[in-house]
């Protein structure tokens, strides 16, 4: 039996952010599909399988590249809701973003954040951490099952 390969879910609100970051992906060699949404409340329904994602195959993504600031609903408040889920508990997420507030990196880590990247200013180096994180989070990282 062939193993699927599980999407990689993006939540950035900023179409220039999340150009760059697909395009690292990509260029990282990924199989895995990209999906991308623009804030908060759609990575909760594309997680719950609701709304315009009702009919998404099901599974959960290898990993969650989150941003914080974002419109509707922020990173933090979906982050807070995934810990709280017992079906979206273990996803793996890394939140993306600019921020770099210490309340914002404290509080991420409270939430029970895997990892936590700030976005460089530099577009060569943004793109050369996004490419890691694909790499690692979506190739060599197994979600536990309990």
């Amino acid at each position: 039996m062939t193993p699927t390969i599980r999407s990689i879910l993006l939540a950035e609100d900023s179409p220039a952010d999340a150009e760059m970051a697909i395009d690292a992906l990509r260029e990282a060699h990924l199989a895995n599909p990209i999906v991308h949404v623009m804030d908060g409340t759609e990575a909760m329904d594309y997680l719950h399988r609701r709304g315009k994602f009702a009919d998404r195959p099901e599974g959960l993504p290898a990993v969650l590249l989150l941003d914080i600031k974002m419109p509707r609903m922020d990173g933090l408040e979906v982050l807070r809701q995934l810990r709280a889920d017992e079906n979206l508990k273990r996803l793996p997420v890394v939140v993306l973003t600019s921020s770099r507030e210490e309340s914002d990196l404290a509080r991420s880590w409270d939430l029970g954040v895997n990892a936590y990247v700030v976005k460089p200013v530099d577009s060569e180096q943004f793109f050369t951490a996004v490419k890691t994180l694909g790499r690692f989070w979506a190739v060599l990282n197994e979600t536990p099952t309990e």
